[in-house]
C-alpha cells in the first residue's frame, strides 16, 4: 500500500512537471518564437496560454514593443575637422520576430554596436555648422545608415535623435565672438539704413519748405515750444528768416572794395640823398 502511493505521488509529480512544461505563458507585448528540436517552427505563438511538446520544444519570448537605445558618446571630427563629442538616442521595434531571434545572436547588442559606427561615419561627413543648424537633415540621414543593416535583422528603426554635441571650449570662445560680430555688424547696418532713410525725408522737407516762406517760421516757432516746455534753463533766441536771408544774399549784392592804390616803381639810383651827390650845378 505504501509503495502504491509513493508511485501516486511519483505520477502527479512527473503530470504537473510536463503541464508546466508544455503549457507557456506569452504576454501581450511577446512574441513566440519555438524550436523543435533545434528545427524553427514557421509559427509564431501569439499573446495567451500556448502548448508546447515538452522537452522537444524550446520557446524563445521576443518583446515587440518600442525599445529605446541609449547610444554613448562618441568623439568624432567632424569633416572641417573639429574634434567633438556626441551621443544619441535609437527608438525601435522587432517587427520580424523569426528573423530577430534566428539571423542574429543579440539584435539588441548588434543594434547598438550598429548604432555607434553609424553615428561616428554620419558626424565624420557633415560640418560643424550643419549638425548644429540641420539637425534634422543628420537624424534621417542617421536613421537611414543604421536601418539598412538592422532590417535583416528583424528589427526597425522607429526614430533616431542627437541628444547632446559636445564642443571643446576654445571653439565655443570663437563661436559666442562670431555670434557678437555678426549681431554687430546687422546693428551698425540698420543704423546706415535708418539715416539714409532720415536724410531721405529731411530732403523732402527741405525741398516742401523752401517752396513756402512761411513753412520754415512755423518749424522755428514749434521747435521753441518744444524746447520751452522742458523746463530748463536754456535760453533761445529765435532770429527771423527774413534776416537770415538777408544775410544769405548781402555777399552777392555788395559792392566790389575798390583796388588797392598804386606804388611807383624806384628805380636803383633815386634812393640817394641830392645832398650828397656831387650835382655840378651846386656853386660850392
Amino acid at each position: 500500500m505504501e509503495a502504491l502511493l509513493v508511485a501516486l505521488i511519483v505520477v502527479v509529480v512527473l503530470a504537473l512537471v510536463t503541464v508546466s512544461a508544455s503549457v507557456q505563458a506569452v504576454q501581450q507585448y511577446q512574441r513566440g518564437v519555438v524550436l523543435r528540436f533545434g528545427r524553427l517552427l514557421p509559427a509564431v505563438r501569439q499573446p495567451g496560454l500556448r502548448v508546447i511538446v515538452p522537452f522537444a520544444d524550446r520557446m524563445r519570448k521576443v518583446p515587440v514593443q518600442t525599445t529605446v537605445l541609449d547610444v554613448p558618446s562618441q568623439n568624432a571630427i567632424t569633416r572641417d575637422n573639429v574634434t567633438i563629442g556626441v551621443d544619441a538616442v535609437v527608438y525601435f521595434r522587432v517587427n520580424d520576430p523569426v528573423r530577430a531571434v534566428v539571423n542574429v545572436d543579440d539584435y539588441l547588442r548588434a543594434t547598438s554596436q550598429v548604432a555607434q559606427t553609424s553615428l561616428r561615419s554620419v558626424i565624420g561627413r557633415a560640418d560643424l555648422d550643419t549638425l548644429l543648424s540641420d539637425r534634422e537633415a543628420i537624424n534621417s540621414e542617421l536613421k537611414a545608415v543604421i536601418d539598412a543593416p538592422t532590417e535583416d535583422w528583424g528589427v526597425a528603426i522607429d526614430r533616431v535623435e542627437i541628444k547632446d554635441i559636445a564642443l571643446p571650449e576654445g571653439m565655443r570662445r570663437s563661436m559666442s565672438r562670431q555670434a557678437e560680430a555678426e549681431r554687430d555688424r546687422r546693428a551698425r547696418v540698420i543704423s546706415a539704413e535708418a539715416e539714409l532713410e532720415a536724410s531721405e525725408k529731411l530732403t523732402q522737407a527741405s525741398e516742401r519748405m523752401s517752396a513756402a516762406p512761411g513753412a520754415l517760421q512755423l518749424r522755428l516757432l514749434q521747435t521753441v515750444t518744444d524746447v520751452a516746455s522742458d523746463k530748463n534753463s536754456t535760453l533761445v533766441m529765435p532770429l527771423p528768416v527774413e534776416l537770415l536771408r538777408f544775410f544769405e544774399n548781402a555777399p552777392a549784392s555788395a559792392p566790389a572794395p575798390p583796388p588797392p592804390p598804386e606804388v611807383p616803381e624806384i628805380e636803383a639810383g633815386d634812393d640817394e640823398d641830392p645832398a650828397t651827390r656831387g650835382d655840378p650845378a651846386d656853386p660850392r
